[in-house]
């Protein structure tokens, strides 16, 4: 339960976060505000951890080193993000950039890439994500 609150918090948290990212963009640009999202977060994520303390930067070097492009994979989402959601609104945005995550994540799980457990791809998961795809075409229809 506790796996479904975190998601829907972060799914309530990155919409948000993506309009307001725009928004400030409109005015001063996209890589000034890009620079201010991660700059702001990078100071966030230190006081956080100052207080909690839960790693090592000690254990840094066993990490693989593919992954620590994820802060610069981040600079690349928020842009992307920002974009999108000023060229296709809040809603829409939003909605083809979750099936495009739904179907990276299946790819990875599928796949097993990057160390995650290989999980079989079933008729159930391309229903779903058929079933999404089809809400956004729902969603996009002039009526």
């Amino acid at each position: 339960m506790a796996g479904v609150l975190y998601a829907v918090f972060a799914g309530l948290l990155i919409s948000v976060q993506s309009v307001f990212n725009a928004r400030v963009s409109e005015k001063v640009g996209f890589w000034i505000t890009n620079a201010l999202v991660h700059g702001s977060g990078f100071v966030v994520a230190l006081l956080i951890f100052w207080f909690v303390r839960d790693g090592s930067l000690a254990r840094l070097h066993s990490v693989n080193k593919l992954y620590l492009l994820g802060g610069a994979m981040g600079v690349m989402i928020v842009f992307t993000v920002m974009k999108s959601i000023l060229s296709l609104g809040s809603g829409y945005g939003v909605a083809v950039i979750l099936i495009a995550q739904l179907l990276v994540a299946i790819l990875i799980d599928s796949l097993g890439l990057f160390g995650a457990p290989k999980l079989p791809f079933t008729f159930n998961k391309l229903a779903g994500l058929a079933i999404m795809i089809a809400g956004v075409v729902v969603y996009k229809l002039k009526g």
